[in-house]
């Protein structure tokens, strides 16, 4: 099991990239960062993963444009993998999505990911003048199009959402972007089918496994490969050894994990009861916890 640390829960910005060459030197295979464009002050679309249907951050949260973000800390680290979990990029053009993740991906020597999803906000679609209903539609052509441009080709695209003459883009990634898609509506994850992997919410091994299979059905419908399709998972039970086994032997080899928080699933803690969950040397000694008791084991 490849474990990736997440980084959405971590207001404090400034200790990003002490936590990355943390997680890197612990042995974790990388790390994730999520994405807002821009947070409405109010919200009258229920928040899709919590039971109240509550946003668990505040308005004032800060989100650093994630591209940006995970450039720097590929600056500070070596062979970490560095992922969106997730990036809205229907809620940019084209253009703005390749050249922000071919610029990653050069920077880094091609070790990022490009996580995305539709996203759930409309009050953020509708600040930004894009229309929330034809959002999936127009991610999947805003993906066909930058992997053509990741691939340096010279075309002109006429499409639903977007048309333009011949362009070419320049630099192009290192090496082959993967493109994992989160949701778990059917077309949320008939897009992740047909991609390179699927990012998924908290669920249970079963459920896990379940979706993995339904995934890996619509693949050989489709005549792709599944040796190197990447399911990313959080997991929401006990992380057991037998769970572990269960999920690779399931096909899932990687997963998202925040050992500094706490949850009603661990069958341990890693931070101590009580802790301040801001200090970065509770968040770094919980990572080095993990890693000697789940990674090392």
């Amino acid at each position: 099991m490849k474990y990736w640390l997440a980084l959405m829960v971590v207001p404090e910005h400034d200790q990003l990239i002490d936590l990355a060459r943390h997680a890197e030197a612990c042995g974790f295979h990388g790390v994730t960062y999520a994405d807002h464009l821009i947070m409405p002050t109010a919200v009258d679309t229920p928040y899709p993963y919590s039971e109240s249907g509550e946003m668990f951050w505040p308005i004032e949260a800060p989100w650093p444009d994630p591209w940006i973000t995970l450039s720097v800390l590929a600056a500070h680290t070596t062979t970490l993998h560095l992922a969106t979990n997730i990036y809205l990029a229907a809620l940019r053009d084209p253009f703005t999505v390749a050249r922000a993740v071919a610029t990653a991906s050069v920077f880094s020597h091609g070790r990022v990911v490009c996580g995305i999803s539709a996203g759930w906000l409309k009050e953020e679609y509708d600040a930004a003048g894009i229309d929330f209903a034809s959002r999936g539609r127009r991610l999947d052509e805003i993906l066909a199009i930058c992997r053509r441009l990741w691939a340096g080709e010279r075309f002109a695209h006429t499409g639903e959402h977007f048309r333009f003459d011949e362009v070419i883009l320049r630099p192009t990634p290192p090496a082959s972007v993967p493109v994992w898609a989160g949701g778990m509506s059917k077309p949320a994850l008939r897009r992740a089918a047909l991609n390179d992997g699927w990012l998924g919410l908290p669920l249970g091994v079963a459920e896990n496994l379940e979706i993995v299979a339904r995934l890996h059905a619509i693949r050989q419908e489709h005549g792709l490969p599944l040796d190197n399709y990447r399911p990313c998972i959080s997991l929401a039970e006990a992380m057991t050894p037998d769970a572990i086994a269960r999920l690779e032997a399931g096909g899932i080899g990687d997963m998202v994990v925040m050992p500094w928080m706490p949850n009603p699933w661990e069958n341990e803690r890693f931070a101590p009861e009580g802790a301040d969950l801001r200090d970065v040397a509770v968040k770094k000694a919980a990572i080095s916890r993990f890693a000697e008791r789940v990674i090392g084991a």
